[in-house]
């Protein structure tokens, strides 16, 4: 027999799944800016 579908929580956990990884992508884009931010900053400028 086969099992009743639960479409809330099926629903329920595509939305976290979803929102953790957007969360990831998203933490991993401010590491990025925050790292190019930090290499620019230790570059010497080639004005002097």
């Amino acid at each position: 027999m086969a099992r009743r579908p639960n479409y809330k929580f099926e629903r329920l956990e595509r939305d976290r799944a979803k929102a953790l990884k957007k969360a990831a992508r998203l933490k991993a884009k401010q590491e990025k800016a925050e790292k190019k931010k930090t290499e620019e900053a230790e570059q010497p400028t080639a004005d002097g």
